[in-house]
């Protein structure tokens, strides 16, 4: 293998596995490709109810979930507010 060729085991103290897992687990490295116009692992807004819930089970009131949810809320809390 291209490792064994580079001598990385004797170089780096990094030792592949059967399965090709790297010793030690703090040597794992990657390449990692972006684009501006790229969107990765995107979330979708979330509706009242999903938040609630959220909260419920965080043990938050629905506020402070909110303010921490804000950037994926589909709705806006204070427009809510006032028109209940």
């Amino acid at each position: 293998t291209l490792f064994r060729l580079l001598d990385a085991e004797r170089l780096t103290g990094i030792q592949l596995t059967e399965s090709r897992a790297m010793l030690p687990g703090s040597s794992v490295s990657g390449l990692y490709f972006g684009h501006a116009d790229s969107h990765y692992f995107g979330v979708g807004k979330i509706e009242k109810d999903q938040v609630a819930d959220y909260a419920v089970r965080k043990g938050w009131d629905l506020a402070y979930a909110e303010r921490w949810l804000a950037p994926i809320l589909n709705y806006d809390p204070a427009r809510m507010e006032a028109a209940e």
